[in-house]
């Protein structure tokens, strides 16, 4: 399924880790010293939170593409829990709920 883009993956993975090394670094030092302006410190703090997300599923996504298609469809279904839990945290309330 992912076979031909893997190469892709490959590339994107590289740089997000990049991207989200310079990011941590700066909101770390930033911790100590508090340089960044408010503005630009959210859209770090956004960068850090869903970059790192962003970064487990493009090496996932990258990993998944030597698999068999069992082992992409679970993987693919787990991103697509997390991404419904991530942006609509009442349904995980609401299944809990279920439950109970």
């Amino acid at each position: 399924m992912f076979k031909k883009t893997e190469k892709i993956f490959d590339i994107i993975g590289e740089i997000l880790a990049v991207v989200l090394v310079i990011v941590y670094a700066l909101l770390i030092i930033n911790a100590n010293f508090s340089f960044l302006p408010d503005g630009l410190l959210n859209v770090f703090e956004i960068l850090r939170t869903y970059g790192s997300l962003i970064l487990v599923g493009v090496v996932g996504f990258e990993a998944m593409s030597k698999r068999n298609f069992i082992f992409q469809i679970i993987f693919l279904a787990l991103v697509a829990l997390i991404v419904i839990f991530l942006f609509f945290p009442g349904t995980y309330e609401n299944l809990i709920d279920l439950v109970k």
